[in-house]
């Protein structure tokens, strides 16, 4: 299994595209500054009234296959 950690800062209005499905991919730099491409499904959840900020660890198989994606 890999793990990755990355940020995220992401304005309301912003998260707004993700919630309504017009963006359908996020892209992200972890700190590593492997840049990361997973389905915008993935990261609904951790949308609020205040977009979406904070910590997060993505894992994913061998496969490059998301297994979870968690806030820190």
């Amino acid at each position: 299994m890999i793990e990755l950690q990355f940020s995220l800062n992401i304005s309301r209005e912003q998260a707004l595209r993700y919630y309504q499905g017009t963006a359908k991919v996020v892209i992200v730099t972890a700190l590593s500054g492997q840049k990361l491409q997973f389905p915008v499904e993935h990261i609904r959840p951790f949308i609020d009234q205040n977009g979406i900020q904070g910590q997060f660890i993505i894992q994913f198989d061998k496969d490059n296959k998301l297994i979870a994606l968690n806030r820190i």
